[in-house]
């Protein structure tokens, strides 16, 4: 039986998530399962979780800043001897240290409605905003430009982004139509060009035919065709001297990620 993470928090528990994926990740694919348990509140739901994490193999990862319920946590898995992680705790306290006050103790303060949220709506509106190419002005005004033929994960890739509060905005690139002026009128920096080999492309394309209950032997999915868009990407690309990304087989958040690394690396040495 594979161990089972379990995820406890007084609030969502978005961030004790991350941290044990990340951790998960170092080691084979499929080898945790992750449990979250969300607005833990009072001893109940603690003792339904103890429950079940003792008839697995399992840890507790958790985010508690009511010092009540971290020890009631603690206590009652080293009652059954489950390991337990405290996220936040450790970090608190050498924050205390540095900083000679207190926390606040209060759960769900990341998620309040402060400027780092209106900077994620802000950027959410502009990728809808300027998605696809729909109004080429707004590249002057983008975080990130990024550019690709069609169905190379442009759009998700940008709301990623938007999710990070960047503001990205893209274009799609086609042999008939010339690029937007201003993509020549921003700095080099901001543009990044995603491709792709183009055999898994044509496979792509007509699956994407068919969801649209088009025949996937239209133009569109040729291998001819999508060599010619390939090609003349490439060459746009390269006239640019923008960094490339190949999403080949890449999911949407390693090809985000990327973007991001390139992005701040070219700020900083932009500084």
């Amino acid at each position: 039986m594979n161990p089972v993470i379990f995820i406890v928090s007084d609030s969502l528990g978005e961030t004790a998530e991350f941290v044990a994926r990340a951790a998960a990740s170092q080691f084979n694919h499929g080898q945790f399962e992750i449990r979250r348990i969300p607005y833990v509140s009072d001893r109940t739901v603690l003792e339904q979780v103890m429950e079940e994490a003792a008839a697995v193999p399992s840890v507790i990862a958790y985010t508690l800043v009511v010092s009540g319920l971290r020890d009631d946590l603690e206590a009652m898995a080293a009652a059954r001897g489950i390991p337990t992680v405290d996220i936040l705790g450790p970090l608190m306290g050498v924050l205390a240290k540095a900083t000679g006050a207190p926390p606040k103790m209060q759960a769900g303060l990341i998620h309040r409605l402060d400027e780092q949220y209106f900077n994620r709506i802000e950027a959410i509106e502009f990728a809808i905003k300027y998605d696809d190419g729909k109004d080429p002005r707004g590249l002057l005004y983008a975080d990130v430009v990024l550019i690709g033929v069609s169905r190379t994960s442009k759009t998700p890739v940008s709301m990623y982004l938007a999710n990070k509060r960047l503001k990205a905005a893209n274009v799609p690139i086609v042999p008939e139509v010339e690029p937007p002026a201003e993509l020549f009128k921003i700095p080099q920096r901001k543009i990044i060009g995603l491709t792709i080999r183009s055999q898994p492309l044509t496979h792509i394309r007509q699956e994407r035919l068919k969801t649209l209950g088009l025949t996937s032997d239209a133009e569109y999915a040729s291998l001819e065709r999508i060599n010619k868009e390939i090609q003349y990407a490439d060459r746009l690309m390269a006239q640019l001297g923008c960094p490339v990304i190949d999403v080949t087989s890449r999911a949407v958040e390693e090809t985000a990620s990327k973007v991001m690394e390139i992005f701040y690396r070219e700020t900083r040495q932009a500084t």
